[in-house]
């Protein structure tokens, strides 16, 4: 079995990795390095176990200083064989210094770290949001335009992976990112949908319902992670997409589903419209109007600690597909095994965070 050292191990996707190579027994060793302790990172009590197991091996870092990264390679007790680099900044609308450390450095630090210490492959985990917009589904590695500031940070660091002389890698660029623990995907529309149900209001997207919004379970996603230690050319890039073609109109039918609410799309026209003065001050009203109701529901239901919010940012509003092509992993062999997003895919995400005590119970039907 394999040594791995999983940076960024306590984020979203990284909880999800270290538990799928633990339940299926494909590492002898993990590292897990991360600048939060896994005692505050919201783990269940079967991931806390895994993390506090004699199988896991965390360390505690910052991994963008290069004065610590080899003491994440020491703990492994020898050589190490794969690297996963998650550790990345995910909140938009960052300064662009917090991108450089937490993105561009992290990757840098950790890439040529890998090749030192002679890993068989090192596998970089970006986002599908650096491809330019067009109608065409994105292939991998083509024409690229980012169009958030973390996608441009994304960009920076894929080429500060690319450049380390000797490392054998991948680079992963999956589309919207789902599952259980997702707080930053899929989840803030259905906080949004829990908001709409206590309102009774219609709840209203901006532009049309064909926008695309591709999605990937995080099952899906791990499950690749692992199979491309072993398959792939080195320098290859893969993006990860399910089969759904996924777009707001059918988000729009889950909540509608999943909440019992009404929803609309105020179309293209009338978005471009609203939007025209300054999407910031869209975005602020919107965030104003879903904020309030969403603390009240949380204080009705005894919840006075919870990472979810309605949040949207502004960069996500703007009519932009993420519209991408999953599919060239799977001449490889891959088989995805969430093809398509459901609303019952969506619910095991709510009852997960209810059984946290972050989402209120009963809300979700």
């Amino acid at each position: 079995m394999a040594t791995v050292i999983v940076c960024g191990g306590l984020g979203f996707i990284g909880k999800h990795l270290v538990t799928y190579l633990a339940n299926n027994k494909l590492a002898s060793k993990i590292v897990v390095a991360d600048k939060v302790l896994p005692e505050v990172a919201g783990l269940s009590a079967a991931e806390m176990a895994i993390y506090k197991s004699d199988l896991v091996k965390f360390v505690q870092c910052n991994l963008a200083r290069e004065q610590t990264i080899q003491k994440v390679f020491d703990a492994a007790g020898g050589p190490v064989d794969y690297v996963f680099n998650l550790a990345a900044a995910t909140k938009y609308s960052q300064a662009p210094e917090v991108y450089k450390e937490n993105v561009v450095d992290t990757a840098k630090t950790a890439a040529n770290a890998a090749a030192k210490n002679k890993v068989k492959r090192f596998i970089h985990v970006s986002t599908a949001q650096v491809y330019e917009d067009g109608k065409e589904a994105k292939e991998d590695a083509k024409k690229l335009k980012p169009w958030t500031a973390l996608a441009e940070a994304s960009v920076e660091a894929e080429k500060a992976v690319q450049a380390v002389p000797g490392l054998n890698y991948v680079i992963v660029r999956p589309a919207i990112v789902y599952g259980p623990g997702d707080t930053q995907g899929i989840t803030p529309r259905l906080i949004c949908g829990a908001v709409y149900k206590k309102t009774g209001e219609k709840m209203e997207f901006l532009w049309d319902k064909n926008l695309r919004i591709n999605t990937v379970h995080v099952r899906d996603v791990v499950a690749a992670l692992w199979f491309l230690t072993q398959k792939g050319e080195s320098g290859e890039v893969f993006n990860l997409a399910d089969e759904s073609d996924t777009d707001q109109g059918m988000i729009a039918e889950f909540l509608q589903e999943i909440f019992g609410i009404k929803t609309s799309f105020m179309g293209n026209m009338l978005s471009k419209v609203a939007t025209s003065v300054a999407m910031k001050t869209v975005a602020e009203a919107a965030n104003d109007k879903h904020l309030q109701p969403w603390s009240q529901l949380c204080k009705e239901n005894n919840i006075f600690d919870t990472p979810l919010t309605p949040y949207l940012d502004e960069e996500l509003l703007y009519n932009t597909p993420l519209y991408v092509n999953g599919k060239k992993i799977t001449t490889l062999g891959f088989k995805y095994q969430h093809p398509k997003i459901t609303a019952d895919l969506l619910r095991e995400v709510i009852r997960d965070f209810e059984e946290k005590n972050y989402f209120p119970k009963g809300v979700a039907k």
